[in-house]
Protein backbone atom coordinates (compact mmCIF):
# COMPACT_ATOMS: atom_id res chain seq x y z
CA UNK A 1 0.00 0.00 0.00
CA UNK A 2 1.40 3.36 -1.04
CA UNK A 3 2.10 5.83 1.77
CA UNK A 4 2.28 8.85 -0.53
CA UNK A 5 -0.41 11.37 0.28
CA UNK A 6 -1.90 13.46 -2.50
CA UNK A 7 -0.95 17.11 -2.40
CA UNK A 8 -3.61 19.34 -0.98
CA UNK A 9 -3.53 22.67 -2.85
CA UNK A 10 -5.34 24.40 0.05
CA UNK A 11 -2.60 23.49 2.50
CA UNK A 12 0.20 26.06 2.87
CA UNK A 13 3.64 24.69 2.28
CA UNK A 14 6.34 25.85 4.74
CA UNK A 15 9.76 26.52 3.22
CA UNK A 16 12.80 26.71 5.47
CA UNK A 17 15.38 29.30 4.36
CA UNK A 18 18.89 28.03 4.96
CA UNK A 19 20.77 30.03 7.61
CA UNK A 20 23.92 31.64 6.23
CA UNK A 21 26.49 32.63 8.91
CA UNK A 22 27.40 36.34 9.00
CA UNK A 23 30.92 37.17 7.78
CA UNK A 24 33.40 37.98 10.54
CA UNK A 25 33.76 41.67 11.39
CA UNK A 26 37.22 42.84 10.25
CA UNK A 27 39.46 44.34 12.92
CA UNK A 28 39.80 48.13 12.64
CA UNK A 29 43.04 49.08 10.86
CA UNK A 30 45.84 50.15 13.20
CA UNK A 31 46.62 53.82 12.80
CA UNK A 32 50.13 54.77 11.78
CA UNK A 33 52.47 56.58 14.16
CA UNK A 34 51.84 59.81 12.24
CA UNK A 35 48.05 59.46 12.57
CA UNK A 36 48.38 58.86 16.32
CA UNK A 37 50.66 61.86 16.80
CA UNK A 38 48.98 64.50 14.67
CA UNK A 39 50.43 67.49 16.53
CA UNK A 40 54.04 66.31 16.32
CA UNK A 41 53.50 65.28 12.69
CA UNK A 42 52.27 68.77 11.89
CA UNK A 43 55.26 70.34 13.63
CA UNK A 44 57.67 68.05 11.80
CA UNK A 45 56.03 69.06 8.54
CA UNK A 46 56.68 72.70 9.45
CA UNK A 47 60.29 71.81 10.17
CA UNK A 48 60.63 70.33 6.69
CA UNK A 49 59.14 73.46 5.15
CA UNK A 50 61.54 75.58 7.18
CA UNK A 51 64.52 73.52 6.04
CA UNK A 52 63.53 74.00 2.40
CA UNK A 53 63.03 77.73 2.93
CA UNK A 54 66.41 78.04 4.65
CA UNK A 55 68.10 76.19 1.83
CA UNK A 56 66.65 78.66 -0.67
CA UNK A 57 67.38 81.82 1.34
CA UNK A 58 70.57 80.83 3.15
CA UNK A 59 73.75 79.07 2.22
CA UNK A 60 76.04 82.00 2.82
CA UNK A 61 79.66 81.53 3.80
CA UNK A 62 80.95 81.58 7.36
CA UNK A 63 82.57 84.69 8.69
CA UNK A 64 84.97 85.13 11.61
CA UNK A 65 83.69 86.71 14.78
CA UNK A 66 84.25 90.42 15.40
CA UNK A 67 83.80 90.51 19.19
CA UNK A 68 87.49 90.48 20.07
CA UNK A 69 90.87 90.08 18.36
CA UNK A 70 91.66 86.46 17.74
CA UNK A 71 88.19 85.26 18.78
CA UNK A 72 87.10 82.30 16.85
CA UNK A 73 86.10 81.39 13.56
CA UNK A 74 86.97 81.01 10.00
CA UNK A 75 85.22 79.70 7.01
CA UNK A 76 83.76 76.26 7.71
CA UNK A 77 86.24 73.65 6.50
CA UNK A 78 88.82 76.31 5.54
CA UNK A 79 91.90 77.42 7.43
CA UNK A 80 91.14 80.11 10.03
CA UNK A 81 92.29 83.69 9.61
CA UNK A 82 95.85 84.46 10.71
CA UNK A 83 96.06 84.86 14.49
CA UNK A 84 92.66 83.24 15.10
CA UNK A 85 92.17 79.83 16.76
CA UNK A 86 90.99 76.86 14.68
CA UNK A 87 87.51 77.08 16.22
CA UNK A 88 85.56 79.04 18.79
CA UNK A 89 84.78 78.18 22.38
CA UNK A 90 81.65 78.43 24.52
CA UNK A 91 80.80 82.11 25.04
CA UNK A 92 82.40 83.38 21.81
CA UNK A 93 80.40 84.76 18.89
CA UNK A 94 80.73 83.09 15.49
CA UNK A 95 79.03 83.71 12.17
CA UNK A 96 77.66 81.54 9.41
CA UNK A 97 75.75 83.14 6.57
CA UNK A 98 73.16 85.54 7.98
CA UNK A 99 73.36 84.23 11.56
CA UNK A 100 75.65 85.09 14.44
CA UNK A 101 75.74 82.27 17.01
CA UNK A 102 76.86 82.19 20.63
CA UNK A 103 76.92 78.92 22.55
CA UNK A 104 76.20 79.93 26.15
CA UNK A 105 75.90 76.62 28.03
CA UNK A 106 76.21 72.84 27.58
CA UNK A 107 74.35 70.37 29.79
CA UNK A 108 75.00 66.59 29.63
CA UNK A 109 73.37 63.50 31.10
CA UNK A 110 69.77 64.73 30.87
CA UNK A 111 67.30 61.82 30.99
CA UNK A 112 64.20 63.62 29.71
CA UNK A 113 62.87 67.02 28.67
CA UNK A 114 59.45 68.52 29.27
CA UNK A 115 57.17 68.36 32.30
CA UNK A 116 55.32 65.57 34.10
CA UNK A 117 52.54 65.54 31.52
CA UNK A 118 54.26 66.25 28.22
CA UNK A 119 57.80 65.01 27.88
CA UNK A 120 60.29 63.04 25.83
CA UNK A 121 62.74 60.50 27.22
CA UNK A 122 66.22 60.02 25.79
CA UNK A 123 67.34 56.77 24.20
CA UNK A 124 70.70 57.38 25.87
CA UNK A 125 71.23 60.87 27.30
CA UNK A 126 70.13 64.28 26.13
CA UNK A 127 72.86 66.84 25.59
CA UNK A 128 71.40 70.35 25.73
CA UNK A 129 73.27 73.15 23.97
CA UNK A 130 71.98 76.63 24.81
CA UNK A 131 72.51 79.15 22.02
CA UNK A 132 71.81 82.78 21.19
CA UNK A 133 71.22 83.49 17.49
CA UNK A 134 71.10 86.93 15.82
CA UNK A 135 70.18 87.71 12.22
CA UNK A 136 72.97 89.95 10.94
CA UNK A 137 71.71 89.90 7.35
CA UNK A 138 69.34 92.11 5.38
CA UNK A 139 66.38 89.72 5.09
CA UNK A 140 64.42 87.27 7.22
CA UNK A 141 65.97 83.84 7.64
CA UNK A 142 64.54 80.63 9.12
CA UNK A 143 66.61 78.95 11.80
CA UNK A 144 66.26 75.15 11.87
CA UNK A 145 67.73 72.93 14.56
CA UNK A 146 67.97 70.08 12.05
CA UNK A 147 70.85 71.96 10.34
CA UNK A 148 73.01 71.78 13.48
CA UNK A 149 75.37 68.84 14.22
CA UNK A 150 77.30 67.67 17.27
CA UNK A 151 80.43 65.47 17.13
CA UNK A 152 82.04 63.42 19.86
CA UNK A 153 85.75 62.77 20.43
CA UNK A 154 85.62 59.86 17.95
CA UNK A 155 84.32 62.11 15.18
CA UNK A 156 80.86 60.56 15.19
CA UNK A 157 78.14 62.97 14.07
CA UNK A 158 74.83 63.38 15.89
CA UNK A 159 71.76 65.13 14.51
CA UNK A 160 69.42 67.22 16.64
CA UNK A 161 66.25 65.75 18.17
CA UNK A 162 63.48 68.06 16.98
CA UNK A 163 60.73 65.98 18.60
CA UNK A 164 62.42 66.44 21.99
CA UNK A 165 63.19 70.13 21.41
CA UNK A 166 59.45 70.79 21.12
CA UNK A 167 59.08 69.97 24.82
CA UNK A 168 61.75 72.42 25.99
CA UNK A 169 59.98 75.43 27.51
CA UNK A 170 60.17 78.68 25.52
CA UNK A 171 62.43 77.10 22.92
CA UNK A 172 62.96 79.44 19.95
CA UNK A 173 65.57 77.59 17.92
CA UNK A 174 63.97 74.39 16.64
CA UNK A 175 62.10 76.27 13.88
CA UNK A 176 62.02 80.03 13.97
CA UNK A 177 62.00 82.80 11.37
CA UNK A 178 64.28 85.62 12.51
CA UNK A 179 63.98 89.09 11.00
CA UNK A 180 67.09 91.24 10.37
CA UNK A 181 68.53 92.64 13.59
CA UNK A 182 66.50 90.34 15.84
CA UNK A 183 67.90 87.81 18.33
CA UNK A 184 66.43 84.61 19.77
CA UNK A 185 67.55 82.23 22.50
CA UNK A 186 66.87 78.55 22.88
CA UNK A 187 68.15 75.02 23.32
CA UNK A 188 69.44 72.51 20.78
CA UNK A 189 68.75 68.92 21.89
CA UNK A 190 70.91 65.92 20.93
CA UNK A 191 70.27 62.30 21.94
CA UNK A 192 73.69 60.69 22.52
CA UNK A 193 74.81 57.41 24.14
CA UNK A 194 75.24 57.52 27.91
CA UNK A 195 78.74 58.55 28.91
CA UNK A 196 79.53 60.09 25.51
CA UNK A 197 81.20 63.49 25.67
CA UNK A 198 80.17 66.11 23.09
CA UNK A 199 83.38 67.52 21.63
CA UNK A 200 82.15 70.17 19.21
CA UNK A 201 79.08 71.57 17.49
CA UNK A 202 78.84 72.67 13.85
CA UNK A 203 76.42 75.57 13.41
CA UNK A 204 74.70 76.47 10.12
CA UNK A 205 72.34 79.16 8.95
CA UNK A 206 70.97 76.65 6.40
CA UNK A 207 71.53 73.01 5.40
CA UNK A 208 73.91 74.01 2.59
CA UNK A 209 75.97 76.73 4.30
CA UNK A 210 79.67 76.27 5.11
CA UNK A 211 79.07 75.98 8.85
CA UNK A 212 81.22 77.11 11.76
CA UNK A 213 82.59 74.91 14.56
CA UNK A 214 82.49 75.64 18.28
CA UNK A 215 84.41 73.48 20.77
CA UNK A 216 82.25 72.22 23.65
CA UNK A 217 85.05 71.12 25.99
Amino acid sequence: MSTNQPHDPTQQTTWQTPVVPAPPVPAPPRKSWFARHKIITGLLALVLIGVVASAVNGGGSSLPTTTSPGAAGGRGGDAPAEGAPASAKVGQKVRDGQFEFTVTKVQKGVKSVGDQYLNEKAQGQFVLVNVTVSNIGDSAQTLSDSSQKVRDAKGREFSSDTAAAIYVKDNKVFLEEINPGNTVKGTLVFDMPKGTEPASIELHDSPFSDGITVQLR
